[in-house]
């Protein structure tokens, strides 16, 4: 709580033009969501399907679309692999969205960006 506090009341004394403030807006929400995510395991809605739908683009669609380009001869293949990428990320962080909802964990809020 202390942690959350202090970072609300530097975000309070924050001097500087809206768009600065903006920006620090972003980034205290961002460090208080992650922490209460690592502290009390709690997280809004569509937290883990957000996470993952970056991260299934990078980890499956990257390799997924080298597979395709090398395969077919010409790296023009290379973007195939980033919708499949995506559709795996959002099918697994529902899946983790869906499960901390059953268990509890989930916050009646939704963060948007």
């Amino acid at each position: 709580m202390n942690s959350i506090n202090s970072s609300i009341d530097e975000l309070n004394q924050f001097i500087g033009t809206k768009r600065g403030y903006k920006n620090k807006l972003v980034k205290v929400r961002s460090k208080i969501v992650r922490l209460v995510e690592k502290q009390a395991k709690l997280v809004p809605q569509n937290y883990y399907r957000k996470l993952w739908l970056a991260l299934g683009m990078s980890v499956f669609g990257m390799p997924i679309g080298v597979v395709f380009g090398t395969s077919f001869g010409s790296m023009a293949y290379l973007g195939v692999g980033l919708p499949i990428g995506m559709a795996v990320g959002i099918a697994v962080g529902a899946s983790m969205d869906k499960r901390a909802l059953q268990e509890g964990r989930q916050l009646d809020i939704e963060i948007f960006s």
